[in-house]
């Protein structure tokens, strides 16, 4: 056995290939181009099948990595796929969306063991074969694996605020069972954040498509540009025949700095510039729908993985200079090396420690200019990182004519204020057990708005959780009385 690890641990990390910066920045498509399947085995064969998994541990949704890369070594491709599925109604987008660093290749076994010639290796690159071999799968079969057959109508009815990772899940698991499910979603298409937040050169909006084409074979309808709380409400589901409602409505409200000039002209959201950058217009609502004006000089304020989308979205809309404003320094980043290291190859600059204290526009009402003062480092803050301190006298100005503001995003409190009996926490975080229900009988929620701005994983695993107990709940239910001949 040790000479069988030894043997695993001599085999070179597989380097899966991707367009060259110069070229990517000139198109929309996806960056990786993914493994082939003989180096695909190989890689799979660099895990050591340690007994413990601590990779799967790692994993929120605990998939069964050893298992699943055992089975892509073998060459059983599809048996590979499924084994992902087991756990993950997500596999293609987790694959490419989760910061693996971090997570389950973040505690694999090969990225840190020593080797007998004191070479190191990185870990396996779990996320990359998990993406390629649930591609591998859909291209085989022509979209999403069907179950052999559709269970029985329950009669049971769930309604399922939101299309995104959490309420997507929760629309698959209960309609597995035979749970009629309908999904509600205020924006035009169904998918959420992997529709409007993800651009397309990180994840193609084909794999969502396929998804959602997976769903209403499952049942499952979609009700598009249906804003809940003000189109209609939670109150108002149950009035209608819905058993149970599940919530997952994300944290979709951009936050704002409060600082001048943030309501000018060529002043953007996140969310705005990312949607009117990267999807037709006629995939958004009709304020979105005019296309953004060119950006020539653009600074995008922030440090997660949705300002590594906006400045990377910014050189692929033909910027001149982009510039990367941050009050930290990069170790206290909580977004993706990867997206980082991606965007610096792209030509984006970034200026760390600068904080901006004013967005300057010109007689018109546009923007001209973003005012900034150098930071340092000064003494631990609640989140245990350092708190940037202004350096007085650093002030300077960076020209922009395009300023995208990405510092985070909150949950909207729209859906909880209009519902009676849903308690909340912090700003409009809907409260919820360690089962996802809430404190009203027969509303559950999951997601960003129950955990603040989070991960695609950790949505999909509370919309996991959420759905074992709605099927509880519904299952507790009455029988529903049958009407007379």
């Amino acid at each position: 056995m040790p000479h069988e690890v030894h043997r695993r641990l001599a085999i070179s990390v597989q380097k899966v290939p991707k367009q060259a910066p110069e070229v990517r920045v000139r198109n929309w498509d996806e960056v990786y181009l993914g493994f082939d399947l003989a180096s695909a085995r190989i890689e799979a064969s660099r895990c050591i099948q340690c007994p413990s998994a601590p990779c799967q541990e790692a994993c929120p949704v605990h998939n069964d990595i050893p298992g699943a890369l055992a089975l892509l070594e073998q060459g059983d491709v599809i048996g590979a796929a499924n084994k992902f599925r087991e756990t993950s109604n997500l596999p293609e987008m987790c694959g490419r969306l989760c910061p693996q660093e971090q997570l389950c290749e973040g505690a694999c076994v090969v990225g840190f063991a020593i080797r007998p010639d004191g070479r190191s290796e990185p870990p396996v690159s779990i996320g990359k074969l998990e993406a390629f071999v649930t591609d591998y799968q859909r291209r085989q079969l022509g979209g999403w694996p069907m179950p052999k057959y559709l269970p029985e109508p329950t009669g049971r009815r769930v309604a399922v605020v939101g299309s995104g990772p959490a309420g997507l899940a929760v629309a698959e698991l209960l309609s597995l069972e035979g749970h009629s499910c309908t999904v509600f979603e205020a924006w035009p298409e169904p998918g959420g954040v992997l529709v409007y937040g993800i651009p397309n050169f990180k994840m193609r909006k084909e794999i969502v498509d396929e998804y959602i084409t997976y769903l209403k074979k499952l049942g499952v309808e979609f009700r598009t540009n249906t804003l809940v709380g003000r189109d209609i409400t939670v109150d108002e589901m149950f009035a209608e025949g819905y058993d149970a409602v599940f919530l997952g409505t994300g944290a979709g409200v951009g936050n704002r700095m409060g600082i001048e000039g943030e309501d000018l002209k060529g002043v953007f959201t996140a969310t705005e510039f990312l949607v009117r950058g990267n999807l037709p217009p006629e995939d958004l609502p009709p304020h979105y729908r005019e296309p953004l004006p060119k950006p020539h000089h653009v600074v995008v304020i922030g440090g997660g993985d949705t300002s590594m989308d906006c400045v990377r979205t910014a050189v692929r809309l033909g910027a001149e200079r982009v510039t990367l404003v941050y009050r930290r320094t990069e170790s206290e980043m909580l977004g993706r090396e990867e997206e980082r290291r991606h965007a610096r190859e792209e030509g984006v600059i970034f200026e760390m420690l600068t904080l901006p204290t004013r967005i300057i526009g010109d007689e018109q009402g546009r923007v001209t200019a973003v005012e900034c003062v150098r930071m340092q480092l000064g003494e631990p803050d609640e989140t245990g990182r350092r708190r940037p301190v202004p350096i007085p006298g650093s002030e300077f100005v960076i020209p922009a004519d395009t300023v995208v503001i990405a510092i985070g995003y909150s949950a909207d409190p729209l859906v909880p204020e209009s519902t009676q009996g849903i308690r909340t926490r912090g700003k409009a975080l809907i409260q919820v057990d360690e089962y996802g229900r809430t404190t009203r009988p027969g509303v559950f929620a999951g997601g960003d708005n129950v955990n603040g701005a989070d991960l695609v994983v950790t949505a999909l695993a509370d919309g996991r959780r959420a759905a074992r107990a709605i099927s509880e709940y519904l299952a507790s239910l009455p029988p529903k009385a049958t009407p007379r001949r």
